[in-house]
């Protein structure tokens, strides 16, 4: 790509930035315009923006960019495969940071975000002032695995009923069989596959049941691309090695990192952070008890604005910021 042919226009709330011939993101920006800047990596994969994760920074300190990733949210094409891959969104990180004048950012993410974030920082590092990650997802074989089939031991009604939207004879490898239908070409069919696993997963999330969330999650739009997008990566291993994230620590356990997970998220489930706490001891790490994958309230959305507030302190003494935080 030649980052001269990058272009943007301008949106109600934010500004699309062309990426290459296919892809186009949209990208917000919130906060102060001399504050830290911080890039938020939202989860899925296709996803979208989470205006809530925006929140989780105090706009008076730092400068918020967020953006929908490839074939998610406002993003174009809607829910595209093509080209789609880990490589190519590290590559759009770093043309967005390039299109808004960044030197180097802090890096947030959550879920998938977490993924991406690593896998970022790790082909990036001299980009990156640090990182905040939750919802822990290395995007190994049993991280996979768990998402698919371990959920299950948690969740038997829900994963039966999620189970039950495929054949029988295909249970037996439930990504494969919702990868299919969800890249089948048949509008009706990749529709409803993609509100069943949407539906399982948004049923799986919190830590108490709460419909309103559920409902909201099943925009038919929205779900598309995340089902669809969510099984490309994952029939594709996240188009990384396996044990890559955490055998590539090395280039940046040196700079300040906040790891915040759910003790009961079942979705990315514990032992997945717990992994990332040993292979980065380095890094501060915070359990918050009653919580499951859910970061937009409660307890674990309490927790992701302390540990902004952490890392805002730990990038001032680093770096001898003199900026006063408001409050």
């Amino acid at each position: 790509m030649v980052w001269s042919d990058i272009h943007h226009r301008e949106d109600r709330n934010g500004i699309f930035i062309r990426v290459d011939d296919t892809h186009t993101l949209y990208v917000e920006e919130h906060g102060s315009r001399n504050g830290v800047p911080v890039v938020i990596l939202h989860g899925g994969p296709g996803a979208g923006i989470s205006s809530r994760q925006v929140q989780t920074f105090d706009p008076s300190a730092f400068r918020i960019i967020t953006f929908d990733q490839r074939g998610a949210g406002k993003s174009t094409p809607h829910a595209s495969l093509t080209g789609n891959t880990t490589d190519a969104l590290i590559a759009d990180i770093e043309a967005v940071r390039m299109e808004l004048g960044i030197d180097r950012w802090l890096v947030a993410g959550g879920s998938w975000g977490s993924c991406l974030a690593l896998a970022y920082g790790q082909a990036y590092p001299q980009r990156c002032l640090g990182f905040r990650l939750h919802g822990i997802f290395l995007a190994g074989r049993e991280d996979i695995d768990w998402w698919f089939n371990g959920v299950r031991s948690i969740f038997p009604d829900e994963w039966e009923e999620f189970a039950g939207f495929i054949p029988e004879a295909e249970r037996g490898d439930l990504l494969a069989a919702y990868h299919r239908r969800l890249t089948s070409g048949n509008a009706q069919e990749e529709a409803a596959a993609a509100l069943s696993l949407r539906g399982f997963s948004a049923k799986t999330q919190t830590f108490l049941p709460d419909p309103a969330h559920v409902a909201a999650l099943l925009d038919p739009k929205a779900a598309l691309a995340v089902a669809r997008i969510f099984t490309h990566y994952c029939v594709n291993g996240a188009f990384m090695t396996p044990g890559q994230l955490l055998a590539n620590m090395d280039r940046i356990r040196h700079l300040p990192c906040q790891i915040v997970h759910g003790r009961y998220d079942t979705v990315t489930p514990m032992l997945t952070a717990w992994r990332l706490h040993r292979a980065w001891p380095e890094a501060g790490f915070t359990i918050v008890t009653e919580a499951n994958h859910q970061s937009t309230k409660g307890p674990l959305f309490d927790e992701l604005k302390a540990a902004s507030e952490r890392l805002w302190h730990q990038l001032g003494e680093k770096q001898g910021m003199k900026a006063e935080h408001k409050h």
